[in-house]
């Protein structure tokens, strides 16, 4: 696939032909569900130690998933929730 130049970020990022609607949809996803975990972890004054043990993995671990430098999976996203009082549900498209 050929890159097109773009002149900034934004330009790039929202070229179909450089970044393809579905993968904007997942990374857009991705950095919501990890936005509101980060979110919900410091409401309930967690750190990430702290949640980490209760989620029974390591604090390394969330912080790879924090930094979106790690994808989590589905079993570690259930185990993270759960000490936060939330869980992950399929909900109709807004659009």
């Amino acid at each position: 696939m050929a890159v097109k130049n773009s002149t900034n970020f934004d330009d790039y990022y929202n070229d179909d032909s450089n970044v393809s609607p579905s993968m904007r949809a997942k990374i857009e996803f991705e950095v919501d569900l990890i936005g509101k975990l980060i979110e919900a972890r410091q409401v309930l004054g967690f750190t990430q130690a702290q949640l980490a043990e209760a989620a029974g993995i390591k604090q390394s671990a969330l912080a790879r998933m924090e930094s979106l430098k790690a994808t989590p999976q589905i079993d570690t996203l259930f185990k993270v929730l759960m000490p936060l009082g939330y869980k992950l549900a399929i909900v109709p498209n807004d659009e």
